[in-house]
């Protein structure tokens, strides 16, 4: 596929090591990106990325919603071991925590953990999801030197919040905060109203500026997850006033729950146009301070474009017209499903002198091989037991025609309980599980079948039944994050 005309080893292990910066969006789409075929929404700095790097075609993220996406992201392991495997609020099970998600264990080895070992400068600042402030999962215990941001993702649904937390220490922004949700079932919806104080997505890229511009001496990790373009839908009206007043002919009163909206259609655009931004302002930091050529840029999604509900039927969830955008192009399915809409995502990867520009890679990759992938990038080992694999060889052009061994396992418990394993180009999914009417065992040939439009299970019978072993093999039991796959249909 490309050569590479420098020393590698040189860039991961001497004195110009490398810096790593993994920009995280929010619920973005496949199609959402220009370089990835958005047609309507101008997203500049992210096609630079995709000209001055590599652009992967079925890259995959590590579950279909946010919480266990991220496990995946940190850890390294799939989510048929994965601890955290859905959104389940920390206070089911320590009410102690008034806010945050079920926090990783004690035990459990974090990608930034690893880099601070190595001596890495590490900070996060956006959305975390892994655990409250003061508990195990928490980022000042899994790595993180500095973080700031939202801890809980229920907190992010709103961009005006009552709070962000930088470390241990609560930040308070909006006093009153303007909630993520609610109703307006008639009369004039204003914008307007929506609207607080201080907008934390600005805070937020402001200190990853800053952060860039403290730690330029010293190599450093800096994730940024973003909350765009994750509803509810709140740009500011300078965001707004970039797409035109055509688009919107209905505005959004809240039916599919989070804020109503007059302008729904433009305010999807505007918030997918502010993450493009934040990615400028990075990529500017790093040529300002001279950082470009030895840092690593990649850019994904944790997890597919917002999926249909039945509220109002010309809206997704939050007032996304997923639709207008083309947001899953022929993929099935949204976020929240294992099918391909769900779970392949956007990923670009930059390395001036290392990965050639305008390089597009149909490899098969996921979440779970970006920790010994980044581990490799800085000749580090990674720990055992891993999911993932390394395609840093793919990266860096030593070997081209890398390909991976091992399946891609979602072991999902939410949105009715669904799994899916996908080995080489075929594909198992099983959906329903949670229910009484648990579906069948579906198998999709990805390479002639990218929507999955064609259940060939019936056909397949020895395919299926090799396919359901591995992934039996790959689950084990979680308690806190049950799913019963082998469950007969009635």
């Amino acid at each position: 596929m490309f050569m590479v005309g420098i020393n590698i080893h040189l860039r991961a292990n001497g004195n110009e090591q490398l810096n790593i910066v993994f920009i995280l969006a929010d619920d973005l789409g496949w199609g959402d990106i220009g370089c990835f075929g958005q047609q309507k929404i101008p997203t500049p700095h992210i096609d630079r990325l995709a000209r001055e790097g590599i652009r992967f075609t079925h890259h995959y993220s590590g579950a279909p919603v946010c919480a266990p996406s991220r496990c995946v992201l940190m850890t390294g392991k799939h989510m048929g071991h994965a601890e955290i495997r859905g959104n389940k609020q920390a206070k089911v099970k320590y009410p102690e925590f008034l806010e945050g998600q079920l926090p990783l264990s004690p035990d459990a080895i974090t990608l930034p953990m690893v880099l601070k070992e190595a001596g890495y400068r590490t900070g996060a600042f956006g959305k975390w999801g892994l655990g409250p402030v003061g508990s195990s999962g928490a980022p000042d215990r899994k790595g993180i030197e500095e973080f700031f941001g939202y801890n809980c993702q229920a907190v992010a649904h709103s961009y005006y919040p009552p709070h962000l937390w930088h470390n241990q220490e609560k930040v308070v922004l909006n006093d009153p905060p303007v909630p993520g949700h609610r109703k307006q079932l008639d009369g004039e919806i204003s914008a307007a109203d929506w609207r607080g104080k201080n907008y934390a997505p600005f805070l937020m890229i402001e200190a990853a500026e800053k952060f860039i511009e403290d730690h330029r001496e010293h190599p450093f990790f800096l994730y940024l997850p973003c909350i765009e373009p994750h509803v509810a839908m709140h740009p500011t009206q300078s965001s707004l006033d970039r797409f035109p007043a055509s688009w919107d002919t209905k505005p959004y009163r809240g039916n599919n729950g989070y804020l109503p909206h007059p302008r729904p259609r433009a305010a999807y655009a505007a918030m997918v146009s502010d993450l493009d931004s934040y990615v400028g302002r990075i990529l500017k930091a790093l040529d300002d301070l001279q950082l470009a050529n030895k840092t690593l840029v990649i850019f994904t999604s944790d997890n597919g474009a917002t999926h249909p509900q039945a509220g109002d039927p010309d809206f997704h969830v939050g007032g996304a017209d997923i639709p207008f955008f083309n947001s899953t192009k022929h993929l099935r399915g949204h976020k929240g499903s294992v099918h391909e809409g769900g779970i392949r995502v956007p990923m670009i990867a930059r390395l001036p002198g290392v990965i050639p520009a305008s390089t597009v890679s149909d490899a098969v990759t996921y979440f779970a091989d970006w920790f010994p992938t980044l581990a490799a990038a800085v000749g580090r080992k990674h720990p055992a037991g891993l999911d993932g694999e390394s395609f840093w060889p793919l990266l860096t052009g030593m070997n081209p025609q890398w390909k991976r061994t091992t399946p891609l396992v979602w072991v999902f418990p939410e949105y009715g309980g669904q799994v899916a394993l996908q080995f080489d180009h075929w594909k198992i999914v099983r959906k329903q599980l949670s229910t009484r009417q648990p579906g069948d065992w579906e198998l999709y040939n990805l390479l002639d079948d990218e929507s999955e439009s064609n259940n060939i299970a019936s056909q397949h019978a020895e395919r299926v039944e090799q396919l359901v072993k591995m992934l039996r093999e790959s689950s084990l039991e979680n308690e806190n994050f049950p799913v019963r796959f082998d469950t007969k249909p009635e």
